[in-house]
């Protein structure tokens, strides 16, 4: 069997903050905009520089990682695959989409492009409970956490899909 190979490697600069949504089975999606630069002299010594634009989809935690700690202009290291989607727009028209599913995420800044020190979300550790509720569990931790095979989930009547069937479903 012949061995095939689709992997990316990126590091840019966000050029929009991310946009988290859902999918009707919970499943969550986050996509952003991504630029790399290449920059070369040519024989005449002057300087040249091409921008590329990558359209980029991260989901699940993942997803819900880049929601909270990107946002524009943000150094990253993004590692994924290349995805090819088409779908109809609303004047019936199909649309094809070029775009970067990642499965990895390093933040290689520190700061933000106006030179402040980047803080990220204000996000408090323990949230308020309402007073006169009962205390909610502690979350599973990942030590706590199980692994569901497809047939312990199909039996319990979850739903299980994988990201690439669930993309299919979303135009954006």
């Amino acid at each position: 069997m012949a061995r095939s190979l689709n992997r990316v490697q990126l590091i840019g600069n966000l050029t929009r903050d991310p946009e988290l949504r859902y999918t009707p089975s919970g499943a969550a999606v986050c996509s952003f905009g991504l630029a790399t630069n290449r920059s070369w002299t040519v024989d005449t010594g002057e300087k040249k520089e091409e921008v590329e634009f990558h359209r980029i989809v991260a989901w699940n935690k993942l997803a819900e990682l880049c929601s909270q700690l990107l946002a524009k202009g943000r150094k990253v290291y993004l590692e994924g695959r290349i995805a090819y989607r088409k779908y109809t727009d609303k004047n019936n028209v199909e649309q094809n989409i070029v775009e970067i599913v990642i499965d990895d995420m390093l933040i290689l800044d520190s700061k933000r492009t106006d030179g402040s020190t980047y803080e990220g979300p204000k996000v408090s550790k323990e949230p308020e409970e309402p007073k006169g509720e009962p205390k909610a569990e502690k979350a599973p931790q990942p030590e706590d956490e199980v692994q569901v095979s497809p047939e312990d989930a199909a039996a319990s009547g979850q739903e299980t899909m994988s990201g690439d069937e669930v993309a299919d479903d979303i135009p954006f």
